[in-house]
């Protein structure tokens, strides 16, 4: 594994990773309130799938010619992932806890059912609907670490990868590709928008599947057929755009819901892999923008994977039970607000150095002598 040559790091899409971790936690933080800033910044784990697809695609298509085994290939993977995963499932346990060990609407909640919630997330295992370890009784995949829902499919899509997509000629990815792009814009169309896959509710398990399958197989043939292109400042220029698709509100009331969904397809589709590649074109870069770009990409996955139980303890703050807070609350909880992220990115720095770092480099060595 250590044999395998060395490529050239895309430090810019490292940093656009850590943009959208950042669009992430601000609309949690909004998600209970009436108005936020942000109404769709859930299309910014669109964007990481996009990423994913890529960098997977330009990181292992040619090492499996030199020698790259399936199994090497999903150690990998796993030494690179899971740990985080536990780590976000032990705090999610902790801050369910702390909070009151209590469902969305107040009820008690068993001690055993929260550790079984707890194995299952750890072992990345879904809840179905009416689950009893369904601790915050709102039917996610994984209620003590919500956004895990996308880890779960990111290694589906590891595991795709590995055994049937990797092995596609590129004309055939690209129909592939084609085909999911329709679905896609069907759902999309259909529900009026793609904030779907966190549930099993309504076929959302299925749904989900399509919108991380389309991103993810879109960015692998990227990484194939990809020429770079010269933009100057393309860094900031599409971190800027990111953070402008997730502000531009929601279809007004008097609009179809289609319109909103063709706005999500949209973005998905076209202008998030062109991000990718605008991004992946920036190999030389100012020395500002590259430690910007570096430091965010240093935290951007810790960032992700631990920042949600944090919110379980802001929404019990607030008083938050599934119905929407009206925002004239946050001038009375701002400082809390404001401290949620910041703490956020505290603790997912010290994870990366303290935890999660050490214990990669423990079990990669491990996986070398074996």
């Amino acid at each position: 594994m250590a044999s395998f040559q060395t490529k050239p790091h895309y430090h810019i899409l490292d940093g656009l990773r850590g943009v959208a971790a950042l669009v992430v936690i601000v609309y949690h933080v909004f998600e209970c309130f009436d108005w936020t800033p942000l109404p769709h910044g859930y299309l910014s784990v669109d964007f990481f799938f996009v990423l994913s697809g890529f960098v997977i695609g330009y990181a292992y298509d040619d090492r499996w010619s030199q020698g790259l085994t399936t199994r090497q290939f999903f150690v990998r993977r796993l030494i690179r992932l899971h740990p985080m995963v536990i780590a976000g499932a032990v705090l999610g346990m902790v801050c369910f806890f702390i909070q009151g060990g209590v469902t969305w609407t107040g009820q008690q909640v068993a001690t055993s059912m929260v550790m079984l919630a707890l194995l299952l997330n750890m072992f990345m295992l879904p809840l179905p609907v009416g689950a009893c370890a369904d601790v915050r009784g709102n039917g996610e995949l994984f209620p003590l670490n919500g956004p895990n829902w996308s880890l779960f499919f990111e290694y589906i899509g590891n595991i795709l990868y590995a055994l049937l997509l990797r092995r596609l000629s590129t004309r055939a990815l690209a129909v592939v590709t084609a085909l999911l792009a329709i679905a896609l814009t069907a759902i999309s169309l259909h529900d009026g928008f793609l904030g779907v896959g966190w549930s099993m509710v309504d076929g959302g398990l299925w749904t989900g599947m399509v919108r991380m399958l389309f991103p993810y197989s879109m960015g692998m043939l990227m990484a194939r057929v990809f020429r770079p292109t010269t933009v100057r400042h393309a860094f900031w220029k599409c971190a800027a755009l990111i953070v402008a698709v997730a502000c531009l509100p929601l279809a007004l009331p008097a609009m179809p819901a289609w319109c909103n969904g063709a706005y999500d397809a949209a973005c998905v589709l076209f202008l998030f892999p062109a991000l990718v590649w605008v991004g992946a074109s920036e190999a030389h870069c100012g020395s500002v923008t590259e430690r910007v770009s570096r430091m965010l990409g240093d935290l951007s996955y810790p960032l992700y994977a631990v920042h949600y139980p944090l919110m379980y303890l802001f929404y019990a703050h607030i008083g938050f039970h599934g119905d929407l807070v009206p925002i004239e609350v946050l001038g009375r909880v701002w400082p809390v607000a404001v401290c949620v992220p910041l703490v956020s990115i505290g603790l997912a720095w010290v994870l990366k150095k303290c935890y999660d770092l050490p214990l990669r480099r423990r079990l990669s060595h491990l996986a070398l002598r074996h």
